[in-house]
């Protein structure tokens, strides 16, 4: 019986026929392992890359950074200003842009310097990022040591890689112009979000490649469809919970209201709903987008209760355990959120609160990895 396939979802028919039709045994099984752990490696510096992109984006948002650098040169950029003419060219530019006439109008050279810095290491780490998947891509292709259905799923990485960077300069252009002084927060929301949909395709590829392709498939024969399913829910839950979060960050939301469990006093923060912006509440009304951001962490608690309850039950140990370390992560992000809006955002908390949400999505993601390829398991061993 076929089931719908989502996007984590590691076993496809090809892969799997590439399997069933290969010799067992002997040389070509050895090579293949060994082409799967290389990968695997490579994968993983790629991950650890893609969550210093992440907290290193975080800390260009903080800083205000971010609007320092008004074009968009994926080659020549990657040379900084090498002399003070150069240095001269690019804070004029600077200073043509609504951030420095509005907010830092006044701004000396050495400190614009320093917000320079942020956002050009920020798009050189990008670079870099691009450069070990291209040179690894073309590496195990050339030598044709990708494992069998594993091209597209590797090149696939590369194009989202490419998306990133062109939706990176798309949500810096719109702080550029009009009387913007930050970029738009449904860019950065989207900006976030492709950034996390990329770490866990990679944290996905890292946990199936740690297993042979015919330990995989005996081992969906023991899925659980039900706690797959939950885990499935949870999984967009938590990524629709990071875009909330993305847009209070964008606006600043979470220095607006700093009390807990109320907002100024009251269950509705006083300018929940602005009649003049209509539609445009959910991205520019700082009380609406915080009020909904809490409320969703809220529910999102709920249901993780649901699902972790399911989880520690399942027959499978390592399952059981995934889904406890996955609740107590969620239970420590709910903990930094409230503290990062009693503490008015402070950039510690708020970075930590960030970094958090990176561990809880791999924990999710691994958790629903199980549920699907769960661990086989003695009799003896097993969970009642």
């Amino acid at each position: 019986m076929s089931t719908k396939r989502g996007i984590f979802q590691e076993v496809d028919e090809s892969a799997a026929q590439a399997i069933a039709q290969e010799p067992k045994g002997g040389m070509i099984d050895a090579g293949r392992r060994g082409a799967r752990g290389a990968v695997r490696v490579w994968l993983m510096i790629l991950f650890a890359l893609v969550v210093v992109m992440i907290a290193v984006g975080g800390l260009t948002r903080l800083t205000d950074s971010g609007l320092s650098i008004t074009e968009w040169r994926p080659v020549t950029g990657a040379l900084p200003p090498m002399s003070a003419a150069e240095w001269d060219s690019e804070f004029d530019k600077y200073r043509a842009i609504p951030e420095y006439q509005l907010q830092n109008k006044g701004m000396s050279m050495s400190e614009f310097k320093v917000i320079y810095w942020w956002e050009w290491g920020h798009r050189q780490l990008g670079r870099v990022i691009g450069l070990v998947w291209f040179i690894g891509f073309v590496g195990f292709l050339v030598t044709r040591k990708i494992p069998p259905g594993w091209t597209g799923r590797l090149l696939l990485l590369g194009a989202l890689g490419g998306t990133q960077g062109a939706i990176g300069w798309w949500m810096v252009a719109s702080g550029l112009t009009g009387q913007m002084l930050d970029v738009a927060s449904y860019r950065l929301a989207t900006h976030l979000g492709l950034a996390f949909v990329i770490l866990g395709l990679i944290a996905w590829y890292v946990m199936a490649l740690g297993r042979e392709e015919r330990d995989l498939m005996q081992a969906r024969r023991l899925k659980e469809q039900k706690l797959f399913g939950m885990s499935t829910g949870l999984m967009h839950f938590a990524f629709l919970q990071i875009l909330l979060g993305a847009l209070v960050a964008g606006i600043d939301a979470g220095r607006s209201y700093t009390d807990w469990p109320l907002m100024a006093g009251g269950i509705l923060p006083p300018d929940f709903w602005m009649a003049d912006l209509g539609w445009r509440n959910m991205f520019e009304n700082p009380g609406f987008v915080q009020f909904v951001h809490r409320v969703t962490g809220y529910l999102l608690l709920a249901y993780a209760v649901v699902v972790w309850l399911r989880g520690r039950r399942s027959a499978h140990g390592v399952t059981s355990t995934a889904f406890n370390l996955a609740f107590a992560a969620l239970v420590v992000q709910i903990v930094l959120g409230i503290l990062t809006v009693l503490y008015i955002a402070p950039w510690h908390l708020a970075i930590l609160h960030q970094f958090t949400a990176v561990i809880l999505w791999v924990l999710i993601l691994r958790a629903r990895f199980l549920s699907l390829y769960p661990h086989a398991q003695s009799v003896r061993g097993a969970v009642a």
